[in-house]
Protein backbone atom coordinates (compact mmCIF):
# COMPACT_ATOMS: atom_id res chain seq x y z
CA UNK A 1 0.00 0.00 0.00
CA UNK A 2 0.90 3.69 -1.03
CA UNK A 3 2.29 5.93 1.68
CA UNK A 4 1.93 8.95 -0.15
CA UNK A 5 -0.83 11.30 0.68
CA UNK A 6 -3.89 10.90 -1.39
CA UNK A 7 -5.34 14.03 -3.42
CA UNK A 8 -8.04 15.36 -4.81
CA UNK A 9 -8.64 17.61 -7.04
CA UNK A 10 -12.00 19.34 -7.51
CA UNK A 11 -12.63 21.12 -11.29
CA UNK A 12 -9.87 18.57 -12.68
CA UNK A 13 -11.38 19.48 -16.19
CA UNK A 14 -10.12 23.29 -16.31
CA UNK A 15 -6.31 24.67 -16.91
CA UNK A 16 -5.71 24.72 -13.07
CA UNK A 17 -7.23 21.79 -12.40
CA UNK A 18 -5.31 19.55 -15.62
CA UNK A 19 -1.87 21.18 -14.12
CA UNK A 20 -2.32 20.12 -11.06
CA UNK A 21 -2.30 16.48 -12.66
CA UNK A 22 0.43 17.13 -14.17
CA UNK A 23 2.86 18.44 -11.93
CA UNK A 24 1.69 15.97 -9.50
CA UNK A 25 2.66 12.83 -11.74
CA UNK A 26 6.25 13.65 -10.18
CA UNK A 27 5.62 14.49 -6.70
CA UNK A 28 7.20 12.20 -4.21
CA UNK A 29 5.24 12.47 -1.16
CA UNK A 30 1.44 12.73 -3.08
CA UNK A 31 -0.77 10.82 -5.38
CA UNK A 32 -3.93 12.12 -7.45
CA UNK A 33 -6.48 9.19 -5.78
CA UNK A 34 -9.54 11.56 -7.28
CA UNK A 35 -10.05 13.48 -10.32
CA UNK A 36 -13.45 15.72 -9.89
CA UNK A 37 -15.88 17.20 -12.11
CA UNK A 38 -19.35 18.42 -11.59
CA UNK A 39 -20.30 18.60 -14.74
CA UNK A 40 -18.18 15.85 -16.61
CA UNK A 41 -19.01 12.86 -14.02
CA UNK A 42 -18.34 9.45 -15.26
CA UNK A 43 -16.38 10.50 -18.22
CA UNK A 44 -12.50 9.21 -18.26
CA UNK A 45 -10.37 12.44 -17.98
CA UNK A 46 -8.54 11.93 -21.27
CA UNK A 47 -11.05 12.33 -23.16
CA UNK A 48 -11.41 15.96 -22.19
CA UNK A 49 -7.30 16.13 -22.27
CA UNK A 50 -6.14 13.75 -25.13
CA UNK A 51 -2.74 14.14 -23.80
CA UNK A 52 -3.33 12.27 -20.43
CA UNK A 53 -4.17 9.20 -22.60
CA UNK A 54 -2.09 6.42 -20.83
CA UNK A 55 -1.15 8.77 -18.23
CA UNK A 56 -4.57 8.75 -16.05
CA UNK A 57 -7.66 6.23 -17.06
CA UNK A 58 -9.97 7.70 -13.83
CA UNK A 59 -13.26 7.91 -14.46
CA UNK A 60 -14.16 11.59 -13.54
CA UNK A 61 -16.34 11.60 -9.99
CA UNK A 62 -18.77 13.98 -9.01
CA UNK A 63 -18.26 16.60 -6.09
CA UNK A 64 -19.51 14.37 -3.22
CA UNK A 65 -17.66 15.10 0.14
CA UNK A 66 -18.17 11.98 1.80
CA UNK A 67 -16.74 10.11 -1.06
CA UNK A 68 -14.24 12.43 -1.87
CA UNK A 69 -12.91 11.62 1.89
CA UNK A 70 -12.60 7.91 1.30
CA UNK A 71 -10.32 8.26 -1.48
CA UNK A 72 -8.32 11.32 -0.46
CA UNK A 73 -6.46 13.46 2.65
CA UNK A 74 -6.35 16.45 0.61
CA UNK A 75 -8.59 18.46 -1.73
CA UNK A 76 -7.39 20.96 -4.47
CA UNK A 77 -10.26 23.27 -5.73
CA UNK A 78 -9.51 24.59 -9.29
CA UNK A 79 -12.62 25.77 -10.31
CA UNK A 80 -14.25 29.06 -11.42
CA UNK A 81 -14.93 32.03 -8.70
CA UNK A 82 -18.25 31.37 -6.26
CA UNK A 83 -17.93 27.37 -5.95
CA UNK A 84 -15.44 26.77 -3.44
CA UNK A 85 -17.48 29.63 -1.33
CA UNK A 86 -20.28 26.40 -1.17
CA UNK A 87 -17.72 23.56 -0.96
CA UNK A 88 -15.05 24.37 1.67
CA UNK A 89 -17.49 24.03 4.59
CA UNK A 90 -18.44 20.70 4.15
CA UNK A 91 -15.08 19.29 3.01
CA UNK A 92 -13.38 20.86 6.06
CA UNK A 93 -16.09 19.03 7.77
CA UNK A 94 -15.05 16.07 6.88
CA UNK A 95 -11.81 16.11 8.26
CA UNK A 96 -9.93 17.10 4.36
CA UNK A 97 -7.66 19.67 3.87
CA UNK A 98 -8.30 22.08 1.64
CA UNK A 99 -6.00 24.19 -0.82
CA UNK A 100 -8.22 26.15 -3.02
CA UNK A 101 -7.20 27.35 -5.88
CA UNK A 102 -10.48 30.18 -6.88
CA UNK A 103 -10.58 33.55 -5.32
CA UNK A 104 -13.31 33.02 -3.01
CA UNK A 105 -11.09 33.44 0.57
CA UNK A 106 -8.55 35.36 -0.44
CA UNK A 107 -10.25 38.83 0.88
CA UNK A 108 -10.91 38.67 4.58
CA UNK A 109 -13.85 41.12 3.77
CA UNK A 110 -17.54 40.10 2.92
CA UNK A 111 -18.27 43.50 1.78
CA UNK A 112 -15.02 43.88 -0.84
CA UNK A 113 -15.62 40.02 -2.10
CA UNK A 114 -19.45 40.92 -2.99
CA UNK A 115 -18.16 44.40 -4.22
CA UNK A 116 -15.36 42.86 -6.60
CA UNK A 117 -16.67 39.60 -7.88
CA UNK A 118 -20.65 40.37 -7.97
CA UNK A 119 -20.95 36.92 -6.04
CA UNK A 120 -22.29 35.93 -2.62
CA UNK A 121 -19.38 35.71 -0.24
CA UNK A 122 -18.19 32.73 1.60
CA UNK A 123 -19.34 32.62 5.51
CA UNK A 124 -16.90 35.01 7.47
CA UNK A 125 -15.97 31.70 9.69
CA UNK A 126 -14.41 30.08 7.32
CA UNK A 127 -12.52 33.34 5.55
CA UNK A 128 -10.91 33.77 8.89
CA UNK A 129 -9.81 30.28 8.87
CA UNK A 130 -8.32 30.45 5.28
CA UNK A 131 -4.56 31.12 5.42
CA UNK A 132 -3.26 33.54 2.50
CA UNK A 133 -1.00 31.43 0.65
CA UNK A 134 1.42 33.32 -1.11
CA UNK A 135 3.90 31.06 0.08
CA UNK A 136 7.68 33.24 0.15
CA UNK A 137 5.87 35.97 2.15
CA UNK A 138 3.39 33.79 4.27
CA UNK A 139 5.01 30.46 4.06
CA UNK A 140 5.49 29.97 8.43
CA UNK A 141 1.70 30.93 8.39
CA UNK A 142 0.76 27.53 6.16
CA UNK A 143 2.95 25.55 8.06
CA UNK A 144 0.35 22.85 9.76
CA UNK A 145 -3.08 24.72 9.04
CA UNK A 146 -6.03 22.59 7.33
CA UNK A 147 -7.46 25.37 4.72
CA UNK A 148 -5.02 27.76 2.45
CA UNK A 149 -6.60 29.99 0.07
CA UNK A 150 -4.14 30.31 -3.04
CA UNK A 151 -3.50 33.45 -4.26
CA UNK A 152 -4.16 35.22 -7.66
CA UNK A 153 -1.86 34.77 -10.60
CA UNK A 154 -1.88 38.32 -11.14
CA UNK A 155 -0.87 39.26 -7.04
CA UNK A 156 1.67 36.50 -7.05
CA UNK A 157 3.78 38.21 -9.51
CA UNK A 158 2.93 41.59 -8.06
CA UNK A 159 3.38 41.52 -5.08
CA UNK A 160 6.47 39.16 -5.31
CA UNK A 161 8.20 42.50 -6.72
CA UNK A 162 6.78 44.83 -4.50
CA UNK A 163 6.57 43.42 -0.82
CA UNK A 164 10.28 43.64 -0.37
CA UNK A 165 10.48 47.17 -1.41
CA UNK A 166 7.38 48.30 0.58
CA UNK A 167 8.43 46.78 3.97
CA UNK A 168 12.16 48.28 3.70
CA UNK A 169 10.75 51.57 2.74
CA UNK A 170 12.30 51.83 -0.24
CA UNK A 171 9.57 53.44 -2.35
CA UNK A 172 6.36 55.24 -1.68
CA UNK A 173 3.32 52.96 -1.88
CA UNK A 174 1.28 55.74 -2.65
CA UNK A 175 3.13 56.11 -6.30
CA UNK A 176 2.80 52.42 -7.45
CA UNK A 177 1.49 51.58 -10.81
CA UNK A 178 1.59 48.38 -12.10
CA UNK A 179 1.08 47.40 -15.70
CA UNK A 180 0.06 43.58 -15.78
CA UNK A 181 0.68 41.16 -19.27
CA UNK A 182 -1.10 37.81 -19.33
CA UNK A 183 -1.47 34.79 -21.57
CA UNK A 184 -4.63 33.09 -22.69
CA UNK A 185 -4.94 30.35 -20.81
CA UNK A 186 -5.74 32.96 -17.41
CA UNK A 187 -8.97 33.25 -19.03
CA UNK A 188 -9.66 29.56 -18.92
CA UNK A 189 -10.55 27.09 -21.43
CA UNK A 190 -14.27 28.09 -21.59
CA UNK A 191 -14.91 29.54 -24.96
CA UNK A 192 -15.80 33.24 -25.57
CA UNK A 193 -15.63 36.13 -28.05
CA UNK A 194 -12.37 37.76 -26.26
CA UNK A 195 -10.15 34.23 -26.53
CA UNK A 196 -11.28 33.42 -29.97
CA UNK A 197 -8.31 33.48 -32.37
CA UNK A 198 -9.32 35.82 -35.14
CA UNK A 199 -9.89 38.36 -32.20
CA UNK A 200 -6.69 37.91 -30.25
CA UNK A 201 -4.33 36.55 -32.77
CA UNK A 202 -1.94 40.08 -33.60
CA UNK A 203 -4.06 41.94 -30.64
CA UNK A 204 -2.83 43.15 -27.70
CA UNK A 205 -5.85 44.45 -25.31
CA UNK A 206 -6.00 45.64 -21.61
CA UNK A 207 -9.31 44.74 -20.04
CA UNK A 208 -11.13 45.55 -16.86
CA UNK A 209 -9.50 48.33 -16.52
CA UNK A 210 -9.88 49.89 -12.80
CA UNK A 211 -12.35 46.88 -12.20
CA UNK A 212 -10.13 43.73 -12.03
CA UNK A 213 -10.95 41.25 -9.20
CA UNK A 214 -7.25 40.87 -8.03
CA UNK A 215 -7.20 44.82 -7.23
CA UNK A 216 -8.24 44.66 -3.53
CA UNK A 217 -6.01 41.05 -3.04
CA UNK A 218 -2.51 43.04 -4.49
CA UNK A 219 -3.73 46.30 -2.20
CA UNK A 220 -4.56 44.18 0.81
CA UNK A 221 -1.56 42.18 1.07
CA UNK A 222 0.52 45.92 0.14
CA UNK A 223 -1.30 47.27 2.94
CA UNK A 224 -0.29 45.03 5.91
CA UNK A 225 3.17 45.15 4.25
CA UNK A 226 3.04 49.01 4.64
CA UNK A 227 1.42 49.15 7.94
CA UNK A 228 -1.38 51.42 6.49
CA UNK A 229 -3.76 51.56 3.80
CA UNK A 230 -2.53 51.51 -0.12
CA UNK A 231 -4.17 51.73 -3.18
CA UNK A 232 -3.21 51.18 -6.11
CA UNK A 233 -3.31 51.85 -9.88
CA UNK A 234 -3.67 48.50 -11.42
CA UNK A 235 -4.13 47.85 -15.42
CA UNK A 236 -4.60 44.20 -17.29
CA UNK A 237 -3.55 43.14 -20.93
CA UNK A 238 -4.34 40.04 -22.53
CA UNK A 239 -1.70 39.16 -25.14
CA UNK A 240 -1.84 36.41 -27.90
CA UNK A 241 0.89 33.90 -25.47
CA UNK A 242 -0.36 31.09 -23.95
CA UNK A 243 1.20 31.31 -20.31
CA UNK A 244 3.13 33.61 -18.85
CA UNK A 245 2.60 36.71 -16.64
CA UNK A 246 5.17 40.10 -16.61
CA UNK A 247 4.19 42.83 -14.33
CA UNK A 248 5.90 46.12 -14.95
CA UNK A 249 5.64 48.04 -11.86
CA UNK A 250 6.58 51.51 -11.15
CA UNK A 251 7.04 53.50 -8.25
CA UNK A 252 8.74 56.23 -6.78
CA UNK A 253 12.12 56.06 -5.34
CA UNK A 254 12.69 57.31 -1.26
CA UNK A 255 16.14 58.69 -1.13
CA UNK A 256 18.83 57.66 -3.59
CA UNK A 257 18.65 54.36 -4.35
CA UNK A 258 20.51 52.45 -7.50
CA UNK A 259 19.83 49.05 -8.90
CA UNK A 260 22.24 47.80 -6.96
CA UNK A 261 20.58 48.30 -3.83
CA UNK A 262 17.23 46.86 -4.71
CA UNK A 263 19.28 43.87 -6.22
CA UNK A 264 20.89 43.37 -2.39
CA UNK A 265 17.41 43.96 -0.84
CA UNK A 266 15.61 41.73 -2.78
CA UNK A 267 18.22 38.91 -2.01
CA UNK A 268 18.36 39.19 1.12
CA UNK A 269 14.74 39.22 1.53
CA UNK A 270 14.01 35.64 -0.58
CA UNK A 271 17.70 34.01 0.86
CA UNK A 272 16.28 30.70 1.67
CA UNK A 273 13.02 30.83 -0.55
CA UNK A 274 14.54 28.93 -3.94
CA UNK A 275 11.60 29.74 -5.99
CA UNK A 276 12.41 33.65 -6.61
CA UNK A 277 15.43 34.80 -8.74
CA UNK A 278 16.99 38.00 -8.59
CA UNK A 279 18.84 38.95 -11.86
CA UNK A 280 21.71 41.04 -11.77
CA UNK A 281 21.97 44.57 -12.21
CA UNK A 282 20.87 45.64 -16.03
CA UNK A 283 19.49 42.46 -16.74
CA UNK A 284 15.43 41.82 -16.72
CA UNK A 285 13.80 38.32 -17.48
CA UNK A 286 11.19 37.26 -19.59
CA UNK A 287 8.38 35.13 -19.81
CA UNK A 288 9.78 32.56 -21.78
CA UNK A 289 12.42 32.29 -19.33
CA UNK A 290 10.10 30.87 -16.91
CA UNK A 291 8.09 28.90 -19.35
CA UNK A 292 6.20 25.90 -17.26
CA UNK A 293 8.49 26.38 -13.98
CA UNK A 294 7.43 27.69 -10.48
CA UNK A 295 9.72 30.22 -10.60
CA UNK A 296 9.28 33.90 -9.81
CA UNK A 297 12.11 36.07 -11.91
CA UNK A 298 12.42 39.69 -10.83
CA UNK A 299 14.57 42.27 -12.20
CA UNK A 300 14.86 46.29 -11.22
CA UNK A 301 15.84 49.73 -13.32
CA UNK A 302 16.06 52.90 -11.46
CA UNK A 303 15.80 55.88 -13.47
CA UNK A 304 17.93 58.78 -11.29
CA UNK A 305 16.16 61.33 -13.80
CA UNK A 306 12.48 60.91 -12.78
CA UNK A 307 13.17 59.06 -8.84
CA UNK A 308 10.79 56.50 -10.03
CA UNK A 309 11.71 52.59 -10.25
CA UNK A 310 10.76 50.02 -12.77
CA UNK A 311 10.28 46.90 -11.47
CA UNK A 312 9.85 43.86 -13.53
CA UNK A 313 8.36 40.22 -12.13
CA UNK A 314 7.75 37.65 -14.49
CA UNK A 315 5.97 34.10 -13.69
CA UNK A 316 3.90 30.74 -14.94
CA UNK A 317 0.94 31.80 -14.60
CA UNK A 318 -0.80 28.35 -14.61
CA UNK A 319 2.30 27.39 -12.32
CA UNK A 320 3.60 30.10 -9.77
CA UNK A 321 0.15 31.46 -10.47
CA UNK A 322 -1.62 28.97 -9.63
CA UNK A 323 -1.21 24.99 -9.55
CA UNK A 324 2.60 24.83 -8.92
CA UNK A 325 2.28 27.93 -5.80
CA UNK A 326 -0.70 25.23 -4.72
CA UNK A 327 1.22 22.54 -4.10
CA UNK A 328 4.12 24.31 -2.92
CA UNK A 329 1.65 25.75 -0.03
CA UNK A 330 0.44 21.65 0.40
CA UNK A 331 4.69 20.63 0.86
CA UNK A 332 4.35 23.45 3.37
CA UNK A 333 1.21 22.59 4.84
CA UNK A 334 2.44 18.77 5.80
CA UNK A 335 5.79 20.09 6.46
CA UNK A 336 7.36 18.82 3.63
CA UNK A 337 10.37 20.64 1.78
CA UNK A 338 8.88 23.31 -0.63
CA UNK A 339 10.14 22.23 -3.26
CA UNK A 340 9.45 18.38 -3.58
CA UNK A 341 7.71 17.58 -6.86
CA UNK A 342 8.30 21.22 -8.30
CA UNK A 343 12.12 20.88 -9.12
CA UNK A 344 11.82 21.57 -12.70
CA UNK A 345 13.98 23.79 -15.17
CA UNK A 346 12.07 26.18 -17.29
CA UNK A 347 11.22 24.92 -20.90
CA UNK A 348 12.91 26.72 -23.32
CA UNK A 349 12.79 27.75 -25.86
Amino acid sequence: MSSKVKVAIIGSTGYGGVELIRLLASHPQAEVTSVISSSSAGAPIAEGFPHLTEIRTDLLDDVNPELIKSKADVVFIATPAGIAAKLVPSLLEVGLKVIDISGDYRLKSREQYEMWYKKEAADQIYIDQAVYGLSEIYGDAVRGVDFVSNPGCFPTATLLGLVPAVKAGFIDPSTIIIDAKTGVSGAGRGVNLGTHFSELNENFKAYKLNKHQHIPEIEQVLSDAAGKPVITTFTTHLVPMTRGIMSTIYASVNGTLTDEDFVSLYRNYYEGRPFVRVRNTGTWPTTKEVWGSNYCDIGFSVDERTGRVTIISVIDNLVKGAAGQAIQNLNLMLGWDETLGLKFVPTYP
